[in-house]
């Protein structure tokens, strides 16, 4: 690859490690802080593992993506836990997609026994569940499935000749392509995905029935389901969509041999799977009001607040009389404001 590919494949590295970090912090902060009670709610729990997945990729996967391209030179064990960091944030993605399909299932075909099934305890082991399997399943390489044979070798001939230099880490030296395609690709993302669309079809298509014998009253809250769920499904299209063409690169290279993928294009898939962690802050801003409305709110604080900064003493003063009114009406309107907060509790999933 010249010089000048390398320069700018690194410095689109970079700003996708920007993007991620940035979109899903804000991510994070709007579920967790700009919608009330969010955390109660199994999606938006969900929504924010995968969140944290993204946000560890733009911390440290694109990090380790540039450098274990031959750039430093460690040990063989340690070249190897670093490249399966990838394969855990990866695995992370999947179950955490996988997590919110059967949730939106089970709300869905299982309406009346929902809330029973689907409590703040479960919901928290299951994310639990994810990112445990995610580390076992991603780790697999340490247990003894690697490819770092030819590269410990290279190793004990260059300790040979001297005591200091290590041989140099690449990905693919240290995790061997059968993994890849037959453990990773095949059992670990294609049979997840799998299972995801047919969850969504089975919704998509219930949904469709439903819609049509259901009445003008049940009819608006089906609408507000389909449309989340079609976000919902978006997000995994993307994710397949970003990440699969890198992995029928490795089958290429499995199959064909390495003149089958140039290292152009093999780095061009790379780019896009890193990318896709920085697009969902975007389609959660698109697509899911609640979400955007979250975000609205903490962008007008930051900007209040960077106005302060600045001596715009009276943008504060606005903003506290603002804030003032505000909670002299909700004093004055006590009933009211208990009826709305329930209804806003109720409707916490509306979209």
């Amino acid at each position: 690859m010249a010089e000048w590919s390398w320069v700018a494949y690194t410095v689109l590295e970079v700003f996708i490690a920007v993007a991620c970090c940035l979109g899903n912090v804000l991510v994070v902060c709007a579920v967790c802080i700009g919608i009330r009670d969010s955390l109660r709610e199994p999606t938006f729990c969900f929504l924010v593992s995968l969140a944290v997945a993204d946000f560890l990729v733009g911390v440290a996967a694109v990090p380790l993506a540039v450098l274990l391209d031959g750039w430093v030179s460690v040990t063989p064990d340690l070249c190897l836990l670093l490249s399966c960091v990838v394969l855990v944030l990866t695995q992370a993605s999947v179950l955490s997609l996988l997590a919110i399909a059967v949730d939106r299932y089970l709300r869905l075909h299982t309406p009346l026994r929902y809330k029973a099934l689907a409590t703040q305890r479960r919901t928290w082991m299951a994310l639990s569940v994810c990112w445990t399997l995610s580390c076992l399943l991603g780790f697999t390489p340490l247990f003894g499935w690697h490819n770092y044979s030819s590269l410990a070798s290279d190793s004990t001939n260059i300790s040979s000749s001297s005591s200091v230099i290590s041989p140099p880490c690449t990905f693919l030296s240290v995790i061997s392509l059968p993994f890849m395609v037959y453990f990773n690709f095949l059992g670990c993302v294609m049979a997840p995905l799998l299972v995801m669309t047919l969850l969504y079809t089975r919704i998509f298509w219930s949904l469709q029935g439903r819609l049509k014998e259901s009445c003008p009253q049940a009819e608006a809250s089906l609408l507000r389901e389909k449309r989340l769920a079609c976000s919902l499904a978006l997000v995994l299209i993307l994710f397949a969509g970003c990440w699969i063409p890198l992995h029928l690169m490795n089958c290429l290279l499995l199959f064909q041999g390495p003149q089958a993928v140039t290292q152009g294009t093999l780095y061009t898939g790379i780019l896009l799977s890193h990318a896709n962690s920085a697009v969902n802050p975007v389609v959660y801003a698109c697509r899911i009001p609640k979400i955007q409305q979250a975000y609205s709110q903490i962008w007008s604080r930051f900007i209040v607040r960077l106005n302060c900064c600045h001596g715009d003493k009276q943008a504060c003063r606005s903003t506290t009389g603002s804030r003032a009114n505000h909670t002299e009406t909700c004093g004055s309107g006590g009933k009211t404001l208990t009826k709305d907060h329930s209804h806003f509790r109720s409707s916490m999933f509306e979209v």
